[in-house]
């Protein structure tokens, strides 16, 4: 490192001293905490974007400034690196120590030794480019400031302000400019519309949905989300969308609205309510990277019937599935070759045992990951489709660049051998869906598109839909324990291998109820251990969350237990 880089570190992070007492973890969310808190972090992970733009041979980073679901005096950051996805793993224990280098001096000494350690070329002759975005919470201006000063403190870098955007539409910039491709949030928006255009017109004729279902109603979360369906909404000729809570009336962001608030607390979102029975109503979080819909049954109270992550799965899964059965049931005697795609569906063990159970009723292959969107996406990527989604609504589906190839080559084969047959208009819809489908991250808006794509295209009411299987009962408990490392958990966190005789425990409590089915995993933030229970009733589901809560007590030696 010259002379001109070392001296310009120290200067600029003077100017950005880390708070007294706070020591921060870049987990999957990013960095997270009090917004009034993440100056000196924000301009560290500045620092770090352009280290690993130049660590990636110069592709574009990402930087995204969000809490996502929570409270509005919260803030963020978090990195995409060049696919879109989140930074590597393998850089996380670099941000952590990083965000908590407690003078100029140790910062300065942590990058020298991380640059040689990792070969950076820090003056090579690639300039490190960087995209940044935000949500629209208040502090998220000044924190740009630090964000863009850290990126400067490494000569040559670029910091490019996409401005307010969702947290999904950065991380498809970042994929799109490393891909070569058109990248700007116009582009976003003509690519969504375009795709969704393509599948409504591939509507079999016969299937249409009642006039009342045609209204869609979606919850914003007064934040980023239901601004820019604002912007997609006048390119969508034909859908009526009707938009609440999109920051524009004075309501707080995540404050009684949003994802997160509808599928944990099951009640409708503010400026909801008995006016909206029967309708179909979606709801996005703070920075639109998850969906979940619901429907209001009765004038007499604000609860819902949810319609979460685990069934917009169900519904891809289905519609994906009837595509690809299509190819099968054709024949294929026009085919020059026949591929035997691999549809995988990936869900965590948070997801619900009766969605698991009906997907593989389906003939679907089921695989389970521990808990975490890294995990799901990375599994995700292995099969030619495959589907992810956690039950709060986030989720997507990853398509193999080897079936995408063999999809645009029979398109042009149906094209000139049999030209408006089933199998080519199951071909063009899979391709329509790998565009529309935000294959970077979890994108509600993308999300919705489909998902109103599908019903349309099955013909179904969002009862119907979420009537394709009924919920087992479920409690969450959480133990406060001393330490929660002392629980070490196997098979995607469904079993218990230390301390020894817990799981054999588990089991024998949860064979004592009907569809009994219950885990335990320790917290990534904080000490505590995390139970799930669900069985045949929500008696049976609290009464097995109980004693199994008893068990960790008991089996760990402290003796406190807390919904």
């Amino acid at each position: 490192m010259n002379e001109d880089q070392r001296s310009l570190l120290l200067s600029s992070s003077s100017r950005f001293p880390p708070p007294q007492g706070v020591r921060l973890l870049y987990g999957t969310a990013g960095f997270r905490a009090d917004a009034a808190l993440l100056g000196s972090t924000v301009y560290r992970v500045g620092i770090l974007a352009a280290l690993r733009s130049l660590k990636m041979e110069g592709s574009v980073i990402g930087v995204m400034l969000t809490a996502s679901h929570n409270r509005v005096s919260d803030n963020g950051v978090k990195i995409a690196d060049p696919s879109g996805g989140m930074l590597s793993q393998s850089w996380e224990p670099f941000a952590d120590a990083l965000a908590n280098a407690p003078t100029s001096q140790h910062l300065l000494q942590l990058i020298t030794e991380f640059v040689e350690k990792e070969n950076i070329p820090l003056e090579g002759v690639r300039r490190p480019e960087i995209l940044l975005g935000r949500d629209t919470r208040p502090s998220g201006e000044s924190l740009l400031e630090a964000a863009k000063q850290g990126i400067s403190s490494i000569l040559g870098a670029v910091a490019i302000d996409k401005g307010i955007v969702t947290t999904p539409q950065l991380h498809w910039m970042v994929r799109a400019r490393n891909q070569g491709k058109k990248s700007s949030e116009l582009d976003y928006f003509e690519q969504l519309s375009s795709s969704f255009r393509c599948l409504i017109d591939l509507i079999p004729s016969g299937s249409k949905i009642s006039e009342v279902d045609e209204r869609l109603v979606v919850d914003g979360a007064n934040g980023v989300g239901g601004e820019k369906l604002e912007v997609l909404r006048e390119m969508l000729d034909g859908m009526v969308v009707e938009i609440r809570n999109s920051g524009k009336d004075g309501g707080v962001l995540n404050e009684g609205v949003g994802a997160d608030y509808v599928q944990k607390e099951k009640f409708a979102p503010h400026s909801f309510g008995s006016q909206d029975v029967g309708l179909r109503c979606a709801s996005l979080d703070g920075d639109a990277d998850r969906l979940v819909y619901f429907s209001v049954p009765s004038k007499s109270c604000n609860k819902i019937d949810l319609v979460d992550g685990d069934k917009i799965l169900s519904l891809f899964a289905i519609f994906i599935k009837e595509q690809l059965n299509t190819f099968s049931e054709e024949g294929g005697e026009n085919m020059s070759s026949t591929y035997h795609a691999r549809l995988g569906v990936v869900q965590t063990a948070y997801a619900n045992g009766a969605s698991t159970d009906y997907l593989k009723k389906l003939g679907l292959e089921v695989v389970f990951t521990p808990t975490g969107v890294k995990y799901l996406h990375e599994k995700a990527a292995e099969y030619d489709i495959g589907i992810y989604f956690e039950a709060n609504g986030h989720g997507t589906i990853l398509f193999s660049e080897s079936f995408l190839c063999w999809l645009e080559a029979r398109c042009g084969e149906f094209s000139s051998v049999s030209k408006g047959s089933e199998q080519q208009k199951a071909a063009l819809r899979l391709l329509a869906v790998s565009k529309l489908i935000n294959q970077a991250v979890g994108d509600a808006l993308s999300g919705l598109l489909l998902v109103e794509a599908i019903l349309q295209h099955m013909g179904w009411s969002i009862q119907r839909w979420s009537e394709l299987y009924k919920d087992l009962p479920s409690r969450q408990l959480k133990v406060k324990v001393v330490d929660r490392t002392a629980v070490i958990t196997a098979n995607a966190e469904t079993m218990v291998v230390r301390p020894p005789g817990i799981q054999e425990a588990i089991n024998a409590e949860a064979a004592k109820y009907p569809q009994g089915r219950c885990f335990i995993r320790p917290s990534g933030t904080e000490d505590v251990i995390r139970v799930y229970a669900e069985a045949s009733t929500q008696e049976a589901a609290d009464s097995l969350a109980n004693s199994v809560a008893r068990l960790v007590d008991q089996f760990l030696g402290f003796g406190s237990s807390s919904k």
